[in-house]
């Protein structure tokens, strides 16, 4: 459409100027230069319109010409062009099908023939991708060298790219420096970039970033938010047992801890333990009866009866207040108060309270807890058969 406009406006142009020169009979003189040897050194055109159409079609011819060389010049570039694209989608093909051979070779070639920075880029990620997946690690790191090199402009994708891979290699100290790298360029940074560090720390078990990352990226989205709490949770309870030979840290972090993270039962008994392999028994047992109201766990039951002292028998007003309110037929309540109970030679109760967990569900550790009792009253038949009793559930489960 271009081209005939074109060519209606020249012939427009050709038309005006013959009428503009329809009254001139002059001619027109053309000086040839003196070293051009077998020619007159002048040429007479004889009437000025027949210059002018000479020099239009001259002008016509030349600009038909170099349309000509442009429209060619162009095919061939976007045959080369069209050519590039087919080999980096057939590279990523390749690639999602699992044939990363033969998706390192196609992006290899496209990358030669690629003329754009970001499709060198590209196709140097798709070739370093495919060489790390047939784990060989030096040609990934060439092709992530040569994307550095042909597209600088495009140094996220290839800092994220070398960080992940580097990760799933088991390289996470490496990977954590190449996303430094990448968070020095400044900006707000990409939630899977945040993702891909959380997953570095905690490999390498720098807790207290993992806990930071958690928190960004519990207000980002889309993200598994039940996901990034456990791993909070896990994180809170790595440095609780990290804190647990010292007391004055330990109280630090624990009281530190928001109310609705002090409740969860898996960081509850975490600290729980820790309070009991330091001896502080009050402590231990007000994290159990706080968490206990919010979320019932069988271990922090039974881990209430673990460390004893001359609280005990306030711990038994507790448990059986618990018992008659909430867990009546809770045979690891029944069996706490069974050993609590056998602590302060309440034998008559703790018999009872050891053979009700054994009816509601049998244990090997009720089972051990009644064979003491019956110990402690001299009852050595009986406590016999409850040590049997015991053995036979314990080879039943592994059996």
């Amino acid at each position: 459409m271009r081209l005939i406009l074109w060519l209606l406006a020249i012939g427009a142009a050709a038309v005006a100027v013959v009428l503009a020169a329809k009254y001139d009979s002059g001619h027109v003189e053309i000086g040839m230069p003196y070293w051009a040897e077998g020619f007159n050194n002048k040429y007479t055109v004889e009437g000025f319109n027949k210059f002018i159409m000479a020099l239009i079609v001259a002008f016509f011819i030349f600009y038909i010409a170099v349309r000509l060389v442009l429209r060619i010049f162009g095919f061939n570039q976007r045959r080369r062009q069209k050519k590039t694209d087919a080999m980096m989608m057939t590279g990523l093909k390749s690639f999602f099908e699992g044939n990363y051979a033969n998706a390192k070779k196609t992006a290899r070639i496209a990358l030669k023939n690629a003329e754009s920075p970001t499709v060198k880029a590209i196709n140097a990620i798709i070739a370093a991708r495919s060489a790390h997946k047939l784990e060989e690690f030096s040609q990934r790191d060439e092709y992530l060298n040569i994307t550095a090199k042909e597209a600088p402009d495009e140094r996220a994708l290839q800092l994220v790219t070398q960080a992940e891979l580097l990760l799933d290699q088991g390289l996470h100290n490496e990977a954590l420096d190449t996303l430094q790298l990448l968070y020095s360029t400044g900006g707000r940074q990409q939630t899977a970039v945040l993702q891909l560090e959380l997953e570095a720390q905690q490999q390498a078990r720098n807790w207290d970033a993992v806990l930071e990352l958690t928190d960004l990226l519990e207000k980002r989205r889309p993200v598994n938010k039940a996901l990034i709490k456990e791993i909070r949770h896990h994180a809170h309870i790595k440095n609780i047992k990290k804190y647990a030979a010292d007391l004055p840290s330990l109280n630090k972090y624990w009281h530190h801890l928001s109310v609705e993270e002090k409740a969860n039962s898996k960081l509850a008994i975490s600290a729980t333990r820790a309070y009991m392999a330091l001896g502080n028994c009050a402590t231990a047992h007000e994290i159990v009866e706080n968490s206990i109201a919010t979320d019932w766990d069988p271990e922090l039951i039974t881990l209430y009866a673990e460390c004893l002292d001359y609280h005990v028998s306030r711990q038994i007003e507790k448990a059986e207040v618990w018992l008659k309110a909430h867990q009546p037929n809770n045979a690891h309540l029944l069996l706490t108060l069974g050993k609590l109970c056998t602590h302060c030679e309440l034998w008559g109760k703790a018999q009872n309270y050891l053979e009700a967990s054994l009816s509601v569900e049998p244990s090997q550790a009720a089972h051990l807890a009644l064979a003491q009792l019956h110990e402690k009253l001299g009852k050595h038949e009986l406590a016999m058969d409850q040590y049997n009793k015991g053995l036979g559930l314990t080879l039943k489960q592994l059996s």
